[in-house]
């Protein structure tokens, strides 16, 4: 593999810079509205589809799995045949899963349109691997921490949007204003995100991406429906069991062939393994918050600790931790560059963890939740913004888009994992209400306090990250060290 055109200088680099972060930013946050855009008709889509419950739960979970399938596919795709031309693809995907499902009154076309929504998900990586072809040096850092955050930015201020528009308009609406930002968002690419020169040619691992594809399908779908299932049916078991099969032959595959889909030699280099492993933890406890904090303001007051509030008031509550976690981007930027992207990993790690530790001492007001809701979106905005500079600190520019896009998976792995855990914690320590069974008290706490365990443990994994004396992604790769690690040239 050749190597990698020098990086611009801040006098050579595009005139653009400001354009591109706020396009590739904006692309990111229209991306990751897709998560929340359902929640405020969940309830409803049984008697607005026309199907039952059992069914409609995969207009959520096809979402999920086309997000596990096509984010290291894109960003495979981007490093071979251009990222910007990918981002492109995965936009028009977008487009046209919103109007499919804006037009569909049936169970079909809506599960279809919430899987090509799905198929976008590569935006957020793609884009970030854009900002390290493109930018100068000392915008990066920056940059990248603000591309990452907008994964939780989009999440957080998606839900009261969608809120707003579900109580006053037809539920079509929703899909037909995604696809709307959607075009916006890929014209605005069109005319201001130039296409990298930086690629990696080849052939495509069309094997490759079937197997992985087999295997995390399996993989998520067991996690995800394995409540629903029965966790120790012959489904579930025979899902985790097909997972662990296929993804272990889809291993020895990829190892043997000449130009893989993932290039698991660069992913076990130390940086890159750890920092991966510590993303599974961290997305773990990013989703807790999102787990808990809903229920608990919208469960009636006659409880005793819920607050009997609104979906849209919930939303609100929720809202001003992701304005935080876009706030706290430059911040981690600037520890990163001074201390090293491992410190600024480990120090988001301890915020969250003391952002769940004040929710489950502090549950009573609203005040409280948006207290620690905005705590634990600073230490996620540091999280989010380090783990792709470590990420970039280790691979060669020609593999930015499938290194980053298998990280962003990581971190949806430990989100679905919360999902189901959570699940099962909440159905498990129940109170009860009248003729009902409401998760108790001591369960949401219980959830917080894994949240908040999932975060120490997203510390101590980053503890084992190789020293670097500073954030370095744009500088030239030496040759790889003892533990295949490449070391960052002073």
């Amino acid at each position: 593999m050749s190597d990698a055109p020098a990086r611009p200088t801040a006098a050579e680099a595009t005139p653009r810079p400001q354009a591109i972060v706020a396009v590739l930013a904006f692309g990111g946050i229209v991306v990751s509205l897709m998560q929340t855009l359902v929640i405020p008709i969940v309830a409803e889509l049984p008697t607005l589809l026309h199907a039952a419950a059992s069914d409609t739960a995969w207009v959520v979970t096809a979402t999920l799995l086309a997000a596990a399938v096509a984010t290291p596919v894109m960003g495979r795709l981007g490093d071979m045949y251009g990222k910007r031309r990918m981002l492109l693809v995965s936009l028009a995907m977008l487009v046209i899963g919103s109007a499919t499902a804006a037009l569909s009154d049936s169970l079909v076309p809506m599960i279809v349109g919430r899987a090509l929504q799905g198929l976008a998900s590569g935006v957020i990586p793609l884009g970030i691997s854009i900002m390290r072809d493109e930018l100068p040096a000392e915008r990066l850092g920056s940059a990248t921490a603000m591309m990452s955050a907008s994964l939780g930015v989009g999440g957080a201020l998606g839900l009261p949007a969608a809120a707003v528009i579900a109580d006053n308009f037809d539920w079509h609406v929703l899909f037909w204003a995604s696809a709307a930002m959607g075009v916006v968002a890929a014209v605005l690419v069109l005319v201001l995100v130039p296409e990298s020169k930086v690629r990696s040619g080849g052939r495509f691992d069309a094997v490759g991406a079937a197997g992985m594809a087999a295997g995390l399908m399996c993989l998520l779908l067991a996690i995800s429906k394995g409540a629903d299932w029965g966790w120790g049916s012959a489904t579930t078991l025979g899902l985790f069991a097909a997972a662990v099969v296929i993804l272990l032959a889809w291993g020895l595959f990829e190892l043997r062939v000449e130009a893989p889909l993932v290039d698991l030699r660069t992913t076990a280099r130390r940086q890159v393994l750890v920092t991966n492993l510590a993303s599974i933890a961290i997305g773990f406890a990013m989703f807790s918050m999102s787990l808990v904090i809903p229920q608990l303001l919208q469960l009636p007051t006659q409880t005793g600790y819920g607050l009997g509030k609104s979906l849209l008031v919930s939303g609100l509550v929720m809202a001003p931790s992701g304005l935080v976690m876009m706030a706290v981007a430059p911040v981690s930027a600037a520890v990163s560059r001074t201390r090293g992207p491992k410190v600024t990993l480990m120090i988001g790690a301890l915020i969250v963890a003391a952002g769940y530790g004040l929710n489950i001492a502090l549950m009573d007001q609203l005040w409280h939740f948006v207290l620690a809701s905005c705590v634990i979106g600073a230490g996620i905005g540091f999280t989010y913004g380090a783990m792709p500079t470590l990420i970039m600190g280790a691979v060669p520019a020609s593999e930015t888009g499938a290194a980053n896009s298998l990280n962003t998976l990581m971190r949806s792995i430990g989100t679905s994992t919360a999902s189901a855990v959570a699940g099962v914690v909440l159905a498990h320590m129940t109170t009860a209400f009248g003729p009902y069974a409401l998760p108790s008290e001591n369960g949401f706490r219980t959830v917080l306090a894994l949240g908040a365990g999932a975060a120490l443990l997203g510390f101590v994994v980053a503890s084992f990250i190789p020293r670097q004396r500073t954030a370095a992604p744009s500088a030239p790769l030496a040759a790889a060290d003892e533990q295949g690690t490449p070391t960052v040239k002073a």
